[in-house]
């Protein structure tokens, strides 16, 4: 018998083989948990930019538009948040065109957290609200 008929893996070429089977499992498996990762960052955030929206709705209905701070938390502490309004003052407009009588506008800082708190688990939000005087003059909540 020659050695010619007998052909085979050598145990070398199985153990690398192995090993780059290894290599590529390590490597799919961790795209994977990426993308895991990112689908559940991209859910939380996407439930925080729904409880911001739900704050920002009431805001003048169940929050009254004044100076001040308020917190609060959604779903059992899961997501903290804060609402800070302040006065909006214009640079561009002098002080004394200003009618404390007329209507107000209010700057609106909301920061909703999530998580570990870290910078990629947390949206903010600035917007402006018109406060109007009620009939009597007198600029209403």
């Amino acid at each position: 018998m020659s050695s010619r008929g007998q052909r085979g893996y050598t145990l070398i070429e199985v153990i690398v083989a192995f090993a780059v089977l290894g290599i590529a499992l390590m490597l799919l498996l961790g795209t994977l948990s990426n993308g895991t990762r990112q689908v559940r960052w991209a859910a939380d955030s996407g439930r925080a930019a729904l409880h911001a929206q739900s704050l920002l709705d009431g805001i003048g209905i169940e929050i009254p538009v004044v100076p001040g701070g308020i917190t609060g938390e959604f779903e059992d502490g899961r997501y903290r948040w804060a609402l800070e309004i302040v006065p909006y003052v214009d640079p561009a407009m002098p002080p004394a065109l200003l009618d404390p009588s007329g209507p107000q506008l209010f700057e609106i800082a909301l920061s909703v957290d999530w998580g570990e708190r870290g910078p990629r688990e947390r949206l903010q939000v600035h917007t402006l609200r018109l406060r109007q005087p009620d009939a009597f003059g007198v600029p209403t909540p």
